[in-house]
């Protein structure tokens, strides 16, 4: 198993060695459209920290409803989805509401693996309903569904692509107030309750787009362990997977002070910013929680320490990706999703085919670490050695492939498909799925080490088959 892949990714990394260096340091090109900040620097100088208050315990949902009495709410919308609203994450909010005596609305119509469809739908709910607060309990896409209903429930006159960050959509600032928005997760994974960022398919182009603003990051997280006993053998490693790529892609991504243009004002900043020294610290502590805690997790649903755990891990990535920002895994993954064929992951309850978001982001890592190591080869190194590799007599040149052994040694102990042909894909689809990556530039531009339309089809290529 790991003799033939290795062969496989050296041959990628062969190939992708004898293009020319296109690193930030000798290419010209890499960044594009230079700003000047009021020192006449083309690349940033300075990053920003924004984090959503958190709280953290067990049974802490029950304070829910007084913590909306404090905020003076009247009329608020509590956003879930079908599954969920008959389960008891729900039912203890709705019951901290009552009791607290909040008037509410619920919607519970949130797509797992939201669409713009499923956006408007939950946009013209919040329209509607003119609420002055929000509750959303449930994984990422209830998140980052409320997300999107707040916001243009707060500036009524703005199209769905205003604020979707650029090519696709215009990226405009958010400058319009929003409503408080509390967020109750219930999944160990997106670490939606901690970011200004907001994802869905957009079904016109098949690909994922995503709305990033500080703006509309959740008032408060309320992050209660208990929830995570709710959640099926697949759903804790695909959610785990996720926070893996998060820290894994945060902690590589290219450094702040590389990053162009320099913005002309600080509203103008991106919340994804590269890498930072403060986004570093989170990144690598909860990178050290996955590689203990999270098999664990998996395996036996009743290991509340191990559950625990990873719902924090969840949140720790969230602050360091929120501002530091993802890469490659990231952008490829959105089309390995938006593309998705006949693949129904198991212990998900939908109607439609689903590759869940964390697997579509993991499939690819080896491939992409291989590649993205020439860069910064010690980070990968220690991020290598935090999953159980023995880097003692490893080479720096060598980096990328002792990260990607570790990754598939982990992948196949957590028993994760064998690549993107497992899942339906083959060579015959990698023109698509390049296509569909090449707007991600909001994440892919991030990346340590550029990477051309040719980069991107070995990666795909590499990524068929795992093991």
């Amino acid at each position: 198993m790991a003799a033939a892949a290795r062969s496989r990714v050296a041959h990628l990394l062969s190939q992708l060695q004898r293009a020319t260096c296109q690193c930030p340091t000798h290419s010209h090109t890499y960044s594009q459209a230079p700003g000047f900040s009021p020192y006449g620097k083309t690349t940033d100088y300075a990053f920003e920290m924004a984090v959503s208050n958190i709280r953290y315990g067990a049974g802490v949902t029950k304070e829910v409803g007084m913590d909306l009495q404090n905020m003076g709410a009247k009329n608020v919308c509590l956003m879930t989805d079908k599954n969920l609203s008959q389960l008891p994450p729900v039912q203890i909010v709705m019951d901290s509401l009552m009791k607290n005596g909040i008037n509410f609305k619920v919607y519970d119509n949130v797509r797992v693996e939201p669409t713009d469809k499923s956006f408007m739908e939950a946009i013209e709910f919040a329209r509607k309903g003119a609420f002055d607060a929000y509750v959303a309990v449930g994984g990422g896409s209830t998140m980052d569904t409320c997300k999107a209903a707040n916001l243009f429930a707060s500036s009524p006159h703005s199209d769905i692509l205003d604020y979707v960050s650029a090519p696709i959509g215009k990226g405009q600032p958010v400058s319009v107030p929003l409503k408080p928005l509390i967020a109750v997760p219930t999944t160990s994974g997106t670490g939606s309750e901690t970011t200004g960022v907001a994802i869905f398919d957009y079904e016109h182009l098949k690909v994922k787009i995503g709305i990033a603003s500080r703006a509309i990051k959740p008032t408060l997280g309320l992050i209660d362990p208990l929830h995570t006993l709710h959640m099926p053998e697949r759903v804790v490693a695909n959610s785990g997977f996720d926070v893996l790529c998060h820290a894994l892609e945060s902690y590589t991504a290219l450094p702040y002070h590389m990053r162009s243009p320099c913005p002309s004002n600080p509203i103008s900043r991106p919340a994804y910013q590269g890498s930072n020294p403060i986004s570093d610290i989170w990144a690598v502590h909860a990178l050290r929680i996955v590689a203990k805690y999270l098999k664990r997790a998996v395996r036996n649903p009743d290991d509340i320490e191990a559950r625990s755990y990873m719902h924090l891990a969840s949140a720790f990535a969230g602050i360091g990706f929120g501002n530091a920002g993802v890469h490659l895994c990231h952008g490829m993954s959105y089309p390995i999703s938006g593309l998705v064929k006949t693949y129904k992951a198991k212990d998900y309850n939908v109607d439609h085919p689903l590759v869940p978001h964390g697997l579509s982001v993991v499939l690819t890592s080896p491939a992409v670490f291989t590649f993205t190591a020439q860069m910064f080869p010690e980070r990968h190194l220690e991020t290598a050695e935090i999953l159980g590799a023995d880097t003692r007599t490893a080479r720096t040149a060598d980096a990328g492939l002792v990260l990607a052994d570790a990754l598939r040694k982990f992948l196949f102990n957590l028993d994760v498909d064998d690549g993107l042909a497992a899942i339906g894909y083959s060579k015959a689809d990698i023109p698509a799925l390049v296509k569909g990556t090449l707007p991600q530039e909001r994440v892919t531009k991030l990346a340590p080490r550029p990477q051309s339309e040719e980069d991107l089809s070995a990666l795909f290529e590499a990524s068929m088959k795992l093991y």
